[in-house]
């Protein structure tokens, strides 16, 4: 009962074989693939996926750095459309923040006004949210905890320590990708976090356990393998406890 939280099989790497790699997935026994939107037009090819593959589930969301340069109409537009789909999607994301290419603080400012304003009109659909934090993890806790959010996926989440236990402390999750098989900072974050607050993706088509080769929903199982080390318990245990969580935050 694997489950992937977080990817894009939408995105143009995948155009040649996506059949292909969503029967990948079904046979190392993913049964959800949280199909993730960035902007409008990807958006409504999560939608189009999950109609055509029932292990997928759309996320809608508005990436950060797209936001940027959305007029007012264009970003209505895009809460719109989530708001339209509420009854046919999973999740809200990926949204967040992400300072990594900018230090324009009018572009910074942008991103945050936006961000505050995607959390007060979608949070009444009572979806979780998964959240981007790249460069900018303690601006985006502050904003969640400012909110008092309860049901968030920190994704790929590459924060120091002290953020991590501030989101433990929160009871937000996790979500970790397949790459933490050469990654110390997601063995230890993982080490870290109670079990009950983990999450497995790939980031699809990025993050893949080998460096510079394609990722895809099928490496979920690796992430559970190097889980189930670090936390001295079976794999299957693991892969109950993350199935279990999955429910709890995307299935209530």
């Amino acid at each position: 009962m694997l489950v992937d939280v977080h990817c894009h099989i939408g995105f143009p790497e995948f155009d040649s074989d996506r059949d292909e790699v969503i029967e990948r997935a079904k046979k190392a026994k993913v049964v959800a693939i949280l199909e993730s939107g960035t902007e409008y037009e990807k958006n409504l090819r999560s939608l189009e996926l999950a109609k055509k593959y029932d292990i997928v589930k759309p996320s809608l969301g508005i990436y950060p750095t797209y936001v940027e340069a959305l007029s007012e109409e264009e970003f209505e537009r895009d809460l719109k459309l989530i708001k339209e789909n509420k009854d046919k999607i999973a999740a809200i994301g990926e949204i967040g923040l992400d300072y990594h290419n900018t230090s324009d603080e009018s572009l910074i400012k942008i991103q945050k006004d936006r961000f505050h304003t995607i959390l007060e009109q979608l949070n009444k659909l009572n979806k979780p949210f998964v959240v981007h934090t790249r460069k900018a993890e303690k601006d985006v806790i502050d904003i969640l905890e400012s909110k008092a959010l309860k049901r968030v996926d920190f994704h790929c989440f590459t924060g120091n320590y002290k953020l991590v236990k501030r989101i433990i402390d929160n009871g937000w999750y996790f979500s970790i990708p397949p790459n933490i098989i050469r990654s110390l900072h997601f063995q230890g974050l993982v080490n870290m976090a109670p079990s009950s607050q983990l999450l497995t993706e790939t980031d699809s088509p990025y993050l893949s356990p080998p460096p510079k080769q394609r990722n895809e929903p099928a490496f979920v199982r690796l992430t559970v393998q190097k889980m189930a080390e670090i936390k001295n318990i079976s794999e299957t245990e693991m892969e109950n406890i993350i199935y279990m969580n999955y429910q709890k935050l995307f299935l209530q």
